[in-house]
This record gives C-alpha cells, sequence and structure tokens, in this order.
C-alpha cells in the first residue's frame, strides 16, 4: 500500500531580489512518509526560521517544492486532476496558530461549520447539517448549545480553536497538518486541545503533523519527532528517546531551553551558546556549525544521517563511529 503521504527529497528555495539576486534555502532535501494503515502523530519541531511553517504549507499544497516531490497516496499532489484534488482538500486539512483569524467577525461561529458542509456536499438538508456540526463538536468536547449561534467575539481562544478542529473533523480527514495549534492558547486550555487532536488520532484514525517549537507540549502528544533548523533535519527518532536523551547540540539547546520543575536542576545548565561562533566554520558544512561548541574541522563538509539505535539519528559528526542512513529511509527510526 502507497504511504498516506510521502516526501522525496524535497527542497523548498526562496528568491529575491530583481539585480541581485538572494536565495533562501527553506527546507533541503527532506524525506518522510506516513503509513497509510497506521495512524500516528509526529512531531516537527524547531526555532522560528527552521522550515516549520514551509513543510506544512507544502503538505497542504500551498506552495510547490523547488525540487523533489510530495505524493498523496502515491500520487504526485502537484498533478493531481480536479476530482483528486478536491478529494485531497478533504481529506488534508489544517488547523492554524491564529484561533481568531480564521472565522469572519461578522458571522457567528456556524458559519465556519457550514461552508465546508456546504463546499463538499456533506448534507443534504439544514437537520442532517446541523447533525454534523453537533458531532464534530462533541467531538472535540463543545456543546452545540454552548457555541453555535454565537460570535467568535463571545468565545475563548480554547473554544474557537476547538471549533477550529471540530471544522477539520468535519470533513472526516486522514490527515490534518496542525501548525502551532497551541501557541497562541492560554496554558490552562492547552491540554484540552491537545486531548482533542489525542482523540482524533485515537478514535478516528487520523494521522497528525503536529508543528511546533514547544518540545513540553510535543512531549505529551506525539509518537516521533523530527528536529529542523534552517531547514535540515537535526534529529529525528522516538519522541521519548529524543527528549530525554538528545544527541544533537541543537536538540540539546533546545531542551535545554525548557524550564523543568526541579529546583536541583539548573535552568541553562549546559551554557549551550545562543548567539552565533566568530570564526565558526560555515557554508556548505553542517547548518548548526555557527553555533555548535563542539564545531570541529570535518563540519566544513555535510554530515550525513547516523542510526544512533532502532527509533534515533542525528546528523552529526560527533556520532560518525555509528553506521549512516540514507536521507531517504529517514522514515525507518519513527515509530508509528
Amino acid at each position: 500500500m502507497a504511504p498516506l503521504i510521502e516526501l522525496r527529497n524535497v527542497s523548498k528555495v526562496y528568491s529575491k531580489g530583481l539585480i541581485a539576486r538572494a536565495s533562501t534555502v527553506a527546507l533541503d532535501n527532506l524525506s518522510l512518509s506516513l503509513d497509510a494503515d497506521k495512524p500516528t502523530i509526529m512531531t516537527v519541531a524547531g526555532e522560528s526560521g527552521s522550515g516549520k511553517t514551509t513543510l506544512a504549507m507544502l503538505l497542504l499544497g500551498f506552495i510547490e517544492p523547488s525540487s523533489g516531490q510530495i505524493y498523496y497516496q502515491g500520487k504526485d499532489i502537484t498533478k493531481l486532476s480536479p476530482v483528486e484534488r478536491t478529494q485531497f482538500r478533504k481529506e488534508v486539512q489544517a488547523v492554524f496558530q491564529d484561533p481568531f483569524a480564521v472565522f469572519n467577525p461578522f458571522y457567528p461561529v456556524d458559519h465556519l461549520l457550514s461552508v465546508p458542509i456546504d463546499k463538499f456536499k456533506l448534507a443534504d438538508s439544514k437537520a442532517k447539517a446541523r447533525n454534523l456540526m453537533e458531532e464534530a463538536l462533541n467531538g472535540v468536547g463543545l456543546r452545540a448549545e454552548d457555541v453555535l449561534g454565537r460570535f467568535p467575539h463571545q468565545l475563548s481562544g480554547g473554544q474557537r480553536q476547538r471549533i477550529n478542529v471540530a471544522r477539520a473533523l468535519l470533513l472526516k480527514p486522514k490527515l490534518i497538518v496542525a501548525d502551532e495549534p497551541v501557541s497562541m492558547v492560554d496554558a490552562s486550555l492547552r491540554a484540552t486541545i491537545l486531548e482533542s487532536l489525542r482523540k482524533l488520532n485515537k478514535e478516528y484514525g487520523i494521522s497528525i503533523i503536529y508543528i511546533t517549537h514547544d518540545l513540553t507540549t510535543a512531549f505529551h502528544v506525539a509518537n516521533s519527532i523530527v528536529v529542523l533548523y534552517r531547514g535540515g533535519v537535526m534529529e529525528a527518532g522516538d519522541i521519548e528517546t529524543v527528549i530525554k536523551s538528545p544527541q544533537h547540540p541543537y536538540t540539546r539547546l533546545l531542551i535545554d531551553s525548557i524550564p523543568w520543575p526541579d529546583l536541583d536542576r539548573r535552568w541553562g545548565g549546559d551554557q549551550m551558546p545562543i548567539k552565533e561562533i566568530e570564526g565558526a566554520l560555515m557554508g556548505t558544512g553542517c547548518k548548526f556549525a555557527s553555533r555548535c561548541p563542539f564545531v570541529m574541522e570535518k563540519c566544513k563538509n555535510l554530515p550525513a544521517h547516523f542510526r544512533l539505535n532502532q527509533h534515533q539519528t542525528a546528523s552529526c559528526f560527533l556520532h560518525d563511529q555509528h553506521p549512516m542512513l540514507d536521507v531517504e529511509k529517514l522514515t525507518e527510526v519513527l515509530p508509528m
């Protein structure tokens, strides 16, 4: 069976300027896939500028890769027929960062739910449409009588974001791309929204690509993780293994930024430098070399992915005693 979605050596380069052209590599030679018959939650993590949102836009078909291919159920998404593209739009849904921006403030929240019902002809009567709305709202822990008929400004950020998740659920998708879905929601409501996502995965069999900079929420919701930096994969594997035993200096930096509830543990104890190191190796080598305290002469070359164990790989010469893993086989270390 073909993977649900697959990226083969995908890169995305943005160019600007008419006379002096400048290019930015947002995503660099990424290969990933999700099994169609094993619904999972995969986290893509990294700081701002790492390529996370570019990856989301590519997966949703909003932009095209500069090189490489993206396949949905074995078909290149840039070559889908009109009927296939409509099906793709229905089965691959998005939950975005801002829980308010997706709403039209001049309409009650019913409008956000009724549009996909009408567009994809999911109901042939108002009664059936209402039933679908109630079912989707119940699926994310909301009661229809508490939210339908109200305007966006009358609801909390957590309620708006769960309605956004319910909109995606309405279409019974096979994949949800959730781009920072809890970053603009109060901390007290994050657990509720994350539990809604886990429920969609466990009870409805929906795979989720959870994009975030917040490793604490990733740890509680995902099965696997891919850590991006400047468009490249630094580390990948089982979420618990990577978070509890990070092997790439950049992953350690991300984890060291988490305020742990342990009075005996000093926050920022490893003193990983955040600013660029003067004179560090740059160019075509390791993307993290300019910030890495372990930078070596060999880092002038681009490191391969070294397989550390069954469910962990790191792109770092500190681990070059381990066997190399082809970039096309990165998914092998990601548990489903």
